[in-house]
């Protein structure tokens, strides 16, 4: 039997991504978003929504781009931070010992320790209450080399991304199949 509950967002797990942004006077800041996710393949599109209130969304109105850096299990302590603390009174690339990577598309940092990364430009902004849905194209995407495998395939899951559910981070689990597994013949 399940219970009811009042309507809301219970859409988990989301990805945990630091968004890194340049306000128009320069100043770099990450801001943690887990309400994101691919809006279209042709073209890449994606989204992030955000609360007008938040101090990044002033650059992001602004300047119309920002990067996604992917986190992982040794982010997990950078990326709560960058969630809860305000870019305004901190500089959280340095409180959180991130090294700023230079972008190829746009003008902003990019999160040399962040496994993917992923330059946007706003395509439109949607005002639909509590926040803001910034749709936005991928530019350029940059993968650490790291983590690719032998057969020239990029394995995320060795950088061991974190996910983020109701009020909770996570690491990922095992492996239950690859795309298709359910009708593959054996």
């Amino acid at each position: 039997m399940k219970e009811t509950f009042k309507a809301g967002n219970m859409l988990y797990p989301l990805p945990a991504v630091l968004v890194s942004t340049r306000d128009a006077d320069g100043k770099d800041n990450l801001m943690t978003v887990a309400w994101t996710g691919t809006v279209c393949t042709n073209p890449p599109m994606l989204y992030i929504s955000v609360r007008k209130s938040r101090y990044s969304y002033k650059a992001l109105h602004q300047t119309k781009v920002f990067g996604i850096n992917l986190t992982t299990e040794k982010l997990a302590w950078a990326t709560d931070y960058c969630g809860v603390v305000s870019g305004s009174t901190h500089d959280k690339f340095k409180e959180c010992h991130l090294t700023k990577e230079k972008a190829d598309e746009i003008d902003v940092s990019l999160v040399a320790e962040s496994p993917v990364t992923i330059e946007c430009r706003i395509n439109d902004e949607r005002d639909l209450g509590s926040h803001v849905m910034l749709l936005a194209y991928v530019l350029s995407v940059h993968v650490d080399s790291k983590y690719m495998d032998e057969n020239g395939r990029f394995a995320l899951e060795k950088a061991k991304p974190i996910v983020y559910s109701h009020g909770t981070y996570f690491s990922l689990g095992k492996e239950l199949g690859t795309f298709g597994y359910s009708v593959k013949k054996k």
